[in-house]
């Protein structure tokens, strides 16, 4: 049996406050002598058992700890804003593959224009997925600040229909990797250039093209099989 994940700040004395008292009281109907797993979303966990519950808190005692190591591999991805009622599932899709790092990106197709409630959607797509890392989430990305971000990456991955070369020949393993993910009307022209002048890498998933939504995890899922993560 999975059991459910919840973050805490102090990971040596975890107790459940606020909306995750809550939601393991009122929501999952906890009791006593149950278990649960804590994490400080930085590496660090443990295993506890439910000591008491009142209204406002959850009383835990750990019967185990440690610490998990990140993945090898170091993939993040850039993704251009997707429309609102999409946006919730590509972040949760981009957290349950594993990502390092999302950053959102205000491409100039992009039908979506808000990212505030990313980090939300990371944090709970987190617990889901029983991660004890969450990804970092940056603020929203103009499209400048987003070519100059490659630098800081080994390897830049551009996920276009136009591509010549499939994945698998341009993969380098181990690198540090960003996966740009454009949005459903596609990268411009100037974009394009503009990410490859800086190193970026046209790369194609196949002849069948994604929704925006749905392409990272698929981009990242590829590389990290050609990584041998998976």
């Amino acid at each position: 049996m999975l059991l459910q994940l919840f973050f805490v700040e102090d990971i040596n004395n975890p107790e459940l406050t606020g909306d995750n008292a809550h939601h393991a009281d009122r929501v999952l109907r906890m009791s006593v002598g149950e278990e649960l797993l804590v994490s400080d979303g930085a590496g660090k966990w443990a295993r506890c058992s439910i000591a008491s519950i009142s209204k406002k808190s959850v009383v835990l005692n750990v019967i185990e700890s440690g610490f998990e190591q990140l993945e090898a591999s170091n993939i993040s991805v850039l993704q251009a804003l997707p429309k609102s009622d999409r946006a919730k599932e590509t972040v949760e899709l981009l957290t349950a593959s594993g990502v390092s790092a999302i950053y959102p990106w205000q491409s100039a197709r992009s039908i979506g224009k808000e990212s505030e409630k990313w980090s939300v959607a990371a944090i709970e797509a987190s617990k889901q997925s029983r991660r004890f890392y969450i990804p970092m989430v940056s603020e929203k990305l103009e499209t400048a600040r987003a070519v100059s971000l490659c630098k800081d990456f080994e390897q830049v991955l551009i996920c276009h229909q136009s591509a010549t070369k499939q994945l698998s020949e341009v993969v380098k393993p181990s690198a540090k990797t960003l996966i740009v993910i454009g949005p459903e009307g596609g990268l411009t022209d100037q974009e394009l250039e503009e990410f490859e002048a800086v190193g970026g890498q046209v790369i194609k998933l196949g002849r069948p093209v994604l929704r925006s939504a749905h392409a990272g995890i698929a981009a990242v899922s590829a590389v990290s099989a050609l990584m041998k993560v998976w």
